[in-house]
């Protein structure tokens, strides 16, 4: 049987604004199972990061509210206290971002940063943990990993802090792993390496993984099944081979039709998605997307499509007419 590292289910979240109380993500169900990296894509403002953030434990308490069910394995992390959850995190799940270096303390070298969470979430003597954050820097393609365990954040480059922060992420073995755009902002040679590094980490622990990107290369390099996020919800979940060959949400399509492609004319521009994603504290009452999509009808606008299986039962797809297969791939 599969084992089922995460599974999420009605994952709402609020947040307090000047506008009034606002919901980035509304009723999202997924789960990510071992040795299986899920892609979380869309548009910025889509609700990527705050789905991520919410998993993990990590909003504002004060101007934020969670609701719906998150399980890692077995455990209820939505009954848990902060506390509890935030050790339960370090230990089972862990969190790599966008930018190392903000995420990264600038006063502490890069070895006492990893040590900090094995002394706090291993047995491991001073001598036993300096050992182990050598052997992590070594893991993940640091040359000279003792002295960059000496090194401070600045002093490295935006390859080595990624691969710092992956060390840091997997010193204890967590059972699962969330990646925030970690190559984004870095180039096209680099974002590969790190890309290989964490496939074969993955291949090595039998982790599961949520990768967040807005870059359908990477999730057609690294993922075997797929969510796409509009306006806080889900709107098209399946596995990479059939997203990529018979997308069926328009936006999905979009996506798809804006990305580069060897086959395309040189000088040609990129297909454009008119509009952008509406406002948070201004969404339509029908369909999300209907504002943006060429093949809206008046019920688009008026009624809000439920999630729903389209030709296989793990197709599931957000829109009036997904059933409408030739419509879709004019």
């Amino acid at each position: 049987m599969v084992e089922t590292v995460l599974r999420v289910d009605e994952l709402r979240v609020h947040f307090a604004t000047h506008h009034g109380v606002v919901a980035p993500v509304r009723n999202v169900s997924f789960q990510v199972n071992a040795g299986e990296t899920l892609g979380i894509i869309g548009e910025s403002g889509c609700g990527k990061s705050v789905t991520a953030q919410a998993v993990m434990g990590l909003l504002p308490v004060r101007s934020s509210r969670v609701e719906g069910h998150v399980h890692l394995g077995e455990t209820a992390l939505h009954t848990l206290s902060r506390n509890a959850r935030r050790q339960l995190s370090g230990r089972r799940m862990a969190m790599i971002f966008q930018d190392p270096l903000s995420s990264l303390n600038p006063v502490m070298s890069v070895g006492e940063q990893i040590d900090e969470s094995l002394r706090l979430h291993t047995s491991l003597n001073r001598a036993q943990r300096r050992e182990k954050i050598v052997q992590l820097l070594t893991q993940v393609g640091i040359r000279e990993p003792e002295r960059s365990a000496n090194a401070w954040p600045h002093e490295l480059s935006g390859g080595m802090r990624q691969r710092v922060m992956i060390a840091m992420a997997i010193a204890v073995s967590p059972s699962l792993l969330i990646a925030d755009e970690p190559t984004t902002a870095l180039d096209a040679t680099i974002q590969a390496q790190i890309l290989d590094l964490l496939a074969e980490l993955q291949q090595q622990t039998g982790m599961g993984m949520m990768f967040i990107t807005h870059d359908l290369s990477v999730v057609a390099r690294l993922c075997q099944r797929v969510v796409v996020l509009y306006a806080g919800q889900i709107v098209e979940e399946t596995d990479v081979h059939t997203l990529f060959a018979n997308p069926r949400h328009p936006y999905t399509r979009a996506l798809m039709a804006a990305r580069p492609s060897l086959d395309r004319a040189p000088k040609t521009a990129l297909p454009e998605i008119p509009g952008r994603v509406p406002a948070l504290d201004a969404l339509p009452i029908g369909c999300a997307f209907a504002d943006r999509c060429p093949l809206a009808q008046p019920r688009c606008r008026a009624q809000p499509p439920g999630l729903r299986p389209v030709g296989l039962p793990s197709h599931q797809v957000r829109c009036w007419r997904a059933d409408e297969t030739g419509v879709l791939a004019s």
